[in-house]
């Protein structure tokens, strides 16, 4: 359909769309868009059309997407003072944290934010922290790139290097992010950057968030914080972050809520993304270092073969695998195989260690990350299976060069690269974690 929108209005659409400005003067988070450029918006996501000369638009909407005008520029005044504040910092490089919780309009200024520094013909890069909403990156990474040009979607670009959480959510390995993010910011830095742009996960409620965001504060070492804040959510983070210069930033009017679900799927179109053209490749375990695999006991050398028979013996069984390791006995079993509960406890006692058991079968579907022989990320896979008996694993990835280190995540896909149950969640000891600071 054609719309005609009038100077100093702006036209909202919700994806799934696409959309064409045929003629006028218009702006999307600071990016100008000439004609005739199709803009996709993706299912999930909202673009603001902001009109500075009466435009036509050729519109196609997808199922449950959605156009509306709204008089003015939804992009806040506060996010044009912030980016002038910026560009009066005269030492480089400028590191630049966003923090605020879901759906405040993170992402929409740090777009914003990249554009305009962009067309100061400054050099950026896009740090993302956000792992379960992952855009720059594969979902379950934090990752980063260097921004060529003006973008309407982070999601659109391509990430230079990431770092593989596998996890959607920071609250059980808030070590393992900071770790990722802060050796990403040094290889950044070592590129000369002018601008740092670092965007942040929502999770702030709570102890361990406030704790969590104020050590990536501290680890992470931004020359300047922009923060949104609806009420007073950050309020504590803030206060313990006295040192370091911070900025008050607005959400912008029209910010849409997202559900649940619609954080899950737009998680699945980054699968779709990283994983089309995958092929199944089997890699010998004997060439390969796997790592955070104990649930499968693909960890530590051979069993003694003493110690494994009288583990079969008290088992009452001969399963596929099984390796002792420091603080439990990891079993497999085949898919039809059961273990009597006597015999699992006779183990236990014997061991003196929790007995976890794995059917065959149960691997299928795992996230996974490969990576080179030097440990640089390559990208994502999905694990078919573990043959135990010919000591092979089984990966559907989009990667071709040769694979050196697997590392197993903590999500599950179906056929459809669709997200489902998987292991219980392992919590993280995040009160070890405030000792060691």
């Amino acid at each position: 359909m054609n719309q005609t929108v009038e100077k100093d209005k702006t036209l909202l659409v919700d994806g799934p769309a696409s959309v064409t400005v045929t003629s006028g003067k218009v702006e999307v988070f600071g990016s100008f868009i000439s004609s005739p450029n199709k803009i996709v918006i993706r299912e999930g996501k909202r673009l603001p059309f902001a009109v500075e000369e009466t435009a036509t638009f050729d519109i196609s909407l997808g199922e449950n997407a959605a156009v509306e005008e709204a008089e003015g520029n939804t992009i806040p005044a506060s996010w044009v003072k912030s980016f002038e504040e910026l560009l009066s910092l005269q030492e480089k490089p400028v590191t630049i944290m966003v923090l605020g919780t879901v759906d405040s309009g993170k992402t929409s200024f740090s777009t914003y934010l990249t554009n305009r520094l962009l067309r100061e013909k400054k050099k950026v890069a896009i740090l993302d922290g956000d792992l379960g909403q992952s855009d720059v990156g594969p979902p379950c990474t934090v990752a980063y790139t260097f921004v060529a040009k003006p973008v309407t979607d982070l999601f659109n670009l391509q990430a230079k290097n990431a770092f593989f959480i596998g996890v959607t959510s920071p609250s059980t390995v808030i070590k393992r992010v900071i770790e990722g993010l802060v050796s990403l910011k040094k290889e950044i830095l070592a590129s000369n950057p002018d601008f740092v742009v670092i965007n942040t996960d929502g999770w702030v409620e709570g102890e361990d968030a406030t704790y969590y965001k104020i050590k990536l504060v501290e680890e992470l070492k931004p020359d300047i914080i922009l923060y949104i804040q609806q009420k007073d959510e950050l309020a504590t983070v803030l206060n313990a972050l006295e040192s370091f210069r911070k900025t008050l930033i607005e959400s912008p009017p029209a910010i849409e809520q997202k559900t649940r679900e619609r954080r899950k799927n737009l998680r699945e179109l980054g699968y779709i993304k990283y994983l089309r053209s995958s092929k199944v490749q089997s890699l010998p375990l004997g060439w390969l270092k796997v790592e955070d695999s104990d649930i499968f006991g693909l960890v530590g050398g051979r069993e003694d073969p003493k110690k494994a028979r009288k583990i079969y013996e008290l088992l009452g069984m001969k399963p596929l695998h099984f390796v002792e390791l420091k603080d439990k006995v990891s079993v497999v079993i085949g898919k039809s195989r059961w273990i009597n509960a006597e015999n699992l406890k006779k183990v236990e006692e014997h061991t003196k260690k929790k007995i976890v058991i794995t059917r065959k079968g149960e691997e299928q579907g795992i996230l996974v990350a490969v990576h080179d022989a030097n440990r640089r990320f390559m990208g994502i896979g999905v694990l078919q299976e573990i043959d135990y008996l010919r000591n092979v694993l089984k990966i559907s990835t989009p990667v071709s060069e040769e694979i050196s280190v697997v590392v197993m995540g903590r999500v599950k896909l179906d056929k459809n690269l669709r997200e489902i149950p998987a292991f219980e969640k392992e919590n993280e000891d995040v009160a070890s974690l405030k000792k060691l600071a």
